[in-house]
């Protein structure tokens, strides 16, 4: 975990050459020097200088004010951007989110001094030189998420910083140090002030992180700020055999047994939100959700909704949502149904989802794993023989039925009939049975239309 192993791209040691031979300063620093000394691949370098924006402007044919207020410009080399700033002290913040103003400075430590983590307040110049003021290194090598300074402050300055913290413990495994954690506490309720589009994003950053499960658990109060309706989950006993965990911990349990897309961890966070509201107790003092997953569906679009995420992450959330308690595994009928309405993408992530919703729960019910490798193997045999699940796939169109006689919106329901058949199995993807019985169908229609005329 060396800084010595770190190479710096061919582009960036350039744009730090000149400035270095023009008697600057100037680093790679930040995310891209965490992830360098972690072995990741950093997504993008940024660089910062003891030049003043304009100083830097000069040294390059190509730059952009992207953010110049700031002391940011953007040097393009060979079309592609890096960011270049110059160090500087940020002043009041306003708005839990940007400082009023900024103070340049030709000191690296000022500067560092205003990031938001350890690991994100190293620096490495062209000489293989790492600046490491607070100790970043040290904290990646133990493991330890630590802020710059007095916690309080750095998430009162951007309270933006809780999640990408929350974030950061969740992808990177790290363990949040006391006084930052209680720091996140704190300062929760300022996320009130961020813009949803952002929480979103780093939410489901979080999501994916391998050590999602065990963030969510310890910090429950801060989605609690803009998802209140997660916090009646917590602690709530579900009083039913088949559960050997309150409904917050299930969830979490299950969340674990997922892979890291984030469809299907942000249903398995969502999925029995609607439980609290729906609980009953029975005779026996048993509990029971009766119609859990329609209220989950339901408050799971208006959380979603509430968020700004787009009309498709919505509709796919939702719909598996509400489909995570159906039986699809009974037999080849209720699995090929299951295909038709949702596709191969989507059924394959709702018997992911069933998959890791049986595993959370009791010990003794997890007999459910054997219908899922069933339906695992049956939905491969399905797409291995081209089974006929969509219009596409199907052996007549509309041409056929425009030659039969049908027009308008009578095509577009005829086909939709004939291929329910064909998913049902009640009739062969044969296009002279099909006709057939489009034929049978239309006439019966039309019979019955004069029925209809004639008892007027």
């Amino acid at each position: 975990m060396g800084d010595r192993t770190i190479q710096l791209p061919e582009k960036v040691g350039r744009i730090i050459g000149t400035l270095q031979e023009h008697g600057y300063e100037a680093y790679a620093v930040g995310g891209c020097i965490r992830d360098s000394i972690l072995g990741r691949e950093p997504e993008d370098w940024d660089i910062t200088t003891s030049a003043m924006p304009e100083e830097t402007k000069a040294l390059f044919d190509k730059t952009f004010d992207t953010g110049i207020q700031h002391g940011t410009i953007t040097v393009l080399l060979e079309k592609e951007g890096f960011e270049v700033t110059t160090y500087r002290i940020d002043g009041k913040y306003e708005d839990s989110r940007h400082p009023k103003e900024v103070t340049f400075t030709r000191n690296l430590r000022e500067d560092l001094l205003r990031r938001d983590f350890t690991i994100n307040a190293m620096a490495l110049n062209l000489r293989g030189e790492l600046r490491d003021p607070f100790c970043g290194q040290s904290d990646l090598a133990a493991g330890v998420l630590r802020c710059v300074g007095e916690p309080e402050r750095r998430f009162e300055e951007d309270a933006l910083r809780i999640l990408r913290g929350m974030r950061f413990a969740s992808v990177l495994g790290l363990r949040v140090e006391e006084a930052t954690a209680m720091g996140i506490h704190r300062c929760a309720p300022l996320l009130a002030q961020i813009a949803p589009e952002r929480i979103a994003k780093e939410l489901m950053g979080l999501l994916v992180g391998a050590r999602a499960d065990a963030v969510l658990r310890e910090y429950p109060n801060v989605i609690g700020v803009f998802w209140p309706e997660i916090l009646p989950m917590v602690g709530f006993d579900q009083r039913n055999r088949h559960h050997c965990y309150d409904v917050w911990e299930h969830t979490l349990h299950a969340l674990s047994y997922t892979p890291p897309d984030p469809v299907v961890r942000c249903v398995m966070l969502l999925h029995d939100i609607g439980k609290p509201k729906t609980f009953t107790l029975d005779a026996e003092g048993h509990g029971h959700f009766r119609g859990h997953p329609l209220v989950s569906r339901d408050l799971s679009e208006e959380m979603l909704r509430r968020l700004k995420c787009s009309n498709a992450f919505c509709q796919i959330v939702t719909r598996l949502v509400e489909w995570h308690d159906r039986g699809i595994c009974q037999d080849e009928r209720t699995l090929r149904r299951a295909l038709y309405s949702l596709g191969e993408q989507d059924l394959r992530r709702l018997l992911v989802i069933k998959r890791a919703d049986n595993l959370a729960q009791s010990p003794a019910f997890r007999q459910r794993q054997a219908e899922l490798d069933w339906a695992e193997k049956e939905l491969a045999r399905l797409l291995d023989e081209q089974a006929c699940m969509s219009l596409r796939d199907l052996a007549v169109n509309g041409k056929d039925l425009t030659d039969m006689g049908l027009r308008g919106p009578e095509i577009g329901a005829m086909l939709e009939t004939l291929l329910e058949r064909v998913v049902d199995g009640e009739l062969p993807n044969d296009s002279a049975v099909l006709l057939d019985t489009a034929r049978q169908l239309r006439a019966y229609a039309l019979a019955r239309k004069d029925q209809v005329l004639g008892g007027k």
